[in-house]
């Protein structure tokens, strides 16, 4: 059996992620839009 997980996994047309990739995922998502908020309050956007 494979000891590495995998991150994303694709199955029956479906994807699936682990819990950590999805909380990177997110966390990122959160900080671009903490960035253009911030962006637009500024003015620069």
């Amino acid at each position: 059996m494979d000891k590495q997980k995998k991150r994303l996994l694709h199955e029956n047309g479906k994807m699936y992620f682990t819990r950590l990739t999805e909380r990177r995922f997110f966390f990122g998502l959160t900080i671009i839009m903490l960035l253009l908020g911030i962006f637009v309050k500024a003015g620069l956007f």
